[in-house]
């Protein structure tokens, strides 16, 4: 496993004991891209998906101080062109008041690595196209944007109605 750390930030995976953590993290991520009504998780549910079946995992960001500044939840996809895994990230965040200091560019150089220690194919993410700071930020790391494709999605209750078909 990685260890990243440097004089101002340290990249550690959650604790099963901060899954109330990783939630309001969460919430803070939802409340800023003005969708935080749609969030349905809670403590139970994410320490059984996080912990337990291993859906998934969380890495948070803390400054030396032990202020937890931002975190990261990511899980393995497939390619079936790169016949390999990849790193799919969800969700990324630094709390408002920390960012502009490297910390999200941290947080993804430390994914990276995980993933090449993990011999992923690729590292994939999805962002909302009014987010100008984050774009900037993946164009000068060298992410590409997949303008040909669309996200689609059978939320829970359109899964289950056409799972009974």
């Amino acid at each position: 496993m990685i260890d990243s750390m440097n004089n101002t930030l340290t990249i550690r995976p959650a604790r099963e004991e901060e899954t109330p953590l990783v939630l309001d993290f969460i919430m803070r991520l939802a409340e800023y891209e003005r969708c935080a009504d749609e969030v349905v998780a809670d403590v139970p549910t994410l320490h059984r998906s996080l912990f337990v079946e291993h859906s998934a995992e969380v890495v948070f960001a803390e400054e030396p101080d032990g202020t937890i500044v931002g975190f990261a939840l990511f899980f393995h996809n497939f390619s079936t062109f790169v016949g390999r895994k990849g790193l799919y990230l969800e969700d990324l965040f630094i709390v408002p008041e920390k960012r502009g200091r490297g910390y999200g560019r941290q947080l993804l150089q430390y994914l990276a690595r995980l993933a090449v220690e993990r011999n992923c194919g690729r590292m994939e993410w999805i962002c909302l196209d009014w987010n100008e700071n984050a774009l900037r930020t993946y164009r000068a790391i060298g992410a590409i944007p997949m303008s040909d494709w669309t996200i689609q999605r059978l939320d829970e209750e359109a899964l289950h109605k056409f799972a009974e078909i």
